[in-house]
Formats: structure tokens, sequence, C-alpha cells
């Protein structure tokens, strides 16, 4: 009896390790898309410009990898090549990692459980980027709470990886790559972005939003540079939440 009763409990642990697996691989899957290539490519363009900013093959793959978040990484490269401290790097990456405080609160919810670990906690966190919120705002909510770790988990492993490839690649390829467009595949991430809000938008409010962040960026930018996508966030938002509560049908599907 105890025999038949270990084998099921092996067989139950067996099945829920592989059950795992694969959607640990479904989430590589997910990140090595459309999402990994853009990653890639804006990866590329950084380790470009980390070459001909006198960087070491090293230390660009090492702040990728520590940082992923590439206005926080350009920053601080900037920062260095211009012969600023570290200590004034750091408060400018500081304040460009404010706009990821939203992001972690709206999805960390999704994340946190009985069964998840401290060390996996603290390893999606680290994954929490645009591109890694988006795609996992979009997923998890469909998963069942006991997969959606191990998605996510595989998704910023994904990432993470397609930026490490092309922050090598475009590194050995400085040379033969304009700087010109090297900056331009920097600007690969926030543009698969901006479109994904546009695809993802359902409600007239969410619409709003869009029109109207896009409206003030130009001129909170002359403004309030620095602080010009806090602001643009910030009001943006509000506003069209204002508009939405009082126009209750801006909240109703369009479908």
């Amino acid at each position: 009896m105890d025999q038949e009763t270990g084998n099921k409990a092996e067989g139950v642990e067996s099945n829920t390790q592989g059950h795992g697996s694969r959607t640990f691989v479904n989430g590589l899957r997910v990140a090595l898309s459309t999402p990994g290539a853009i990653l890639l490519a804006s990866a590329a363009g950084f380790g470009a410009l980390a070459n001909d900013a006198g960087m070491s093959l090293f230390n660009a793959i090492f702040m990728m990898a520590v940082f992923f978040a590439l206005p926080a990484q350009v920053v601080m490269m900037d920062q260095l090549a211009r012969g600023g401290s570290i200590i004034g790097g750091a408060l400018a990456v500081a304040l460009t990692g404010v706009r990821l405080v939203p992001m972690m609160v709206t999805i960390m919810p999704w994340l946190t459980g009985a069964r998840t670990a401290l060390w996996q906690r603290l390893t999606a966190a680290h994954f929490v980027a645009i591109t890694a919120w988006f795609e996992g705002m979009r997923l998890l909510p469909k998963l069942p709470d006991s997969q959606r770790m191990t998605m996510f988990l595989g998704i910023g492993t994904g990432m993470v990886t397609a930026t490490l490839i092309g922050t090598a690649l475009g590194f050995g390829l400085a040379g033969s790559v304009p700087p010109a467009i090297s900056a331009c595949l920097l600007f690969l991430t926030p543009i698969y972005f901006f479109l994904s809000l546009m695809a993802a938008a359902r409600l007239t409010v969410d619409w709003l939003a869009i029109v109207i962040g896009a409206l003030l960026g130009p001129p909170l930018y002359m403004l309030t540079p620095g602080l010009d996508l806090l602001f643009t966030g910030l009001i943006g938002g509000s506003a069209a939440y204002v508009v939405g509560k009082q126009y209750d049908g801006f909240f109703e599907d369009d479908e």
C-alpha cells in the first residue's frame, strides 16, 4: 500500500515537473519570436555604440545582463564616455528606472503565490522591462496560477538571452555599421512597444490615453528633458482616466 502511494506521488511530481518544463519552453518561444528579434536588433545597436564609446565587450555584455534596460544603459554609457562620475551616472539611471515601478506594481500580483520561491520573485523582478512586462500582462491572466511564474521566467530568460547575443553581434559589427544605424536600432524597442499598445487597445479610453501621450510627448521633451516620459505617462493616463470616469461609456468595449 505504501509503495503504491509512493509511486503515485512520484508520478504526480514527475507530471508537475514535466508540465513546468513545457510552460518554461512556451515562455522561451514567446520571447524568441517577434519580441526577441526586436530586442536583439536593439541590443545590437547598443553593442555598436558601446564599442564606439570605448567600452570592452565584457563591460557591454555585463551591463546588458545586469541592467536589462536600454535607456538606463545608454545613460550610463554616455556618462562614462564623457568622463562623468559613477555616482552621477547611478543617479541618472535611478531616474530612468522610475518608469519601471508601475510595471512592477501591476505585474507582480500575477506572479506572487504560495508556491513561488524568493529567488523566483527576485529573478522575475529583474526581468520586468517594457517588452517582458507587455508580454506578461498579455499572457499571464490566461494561465492557471501554478504556471504564471514559470511562463514569465521563460519569457524573461529568452529576452535576456536575445539581448546578450545582440550586444555581442553589434559590438563585433561596430566597425561596419554607421553610428546613425546603430542609434536607429535602439528605437526599435519603443516603436514595438508603441505599436503593441495600439494593438492591445480595446476601450476608447485606451486610445484616448495613447493620443494624449503622443501629443504631450514632444512639448514635454522640450520643457522637461529627462522627465518627459514620466510626466507624459502621468498626465496622459490621469487625463484619460478622469474622462473615462466622467463618461462611463468610454469603459465599454468598442466591439
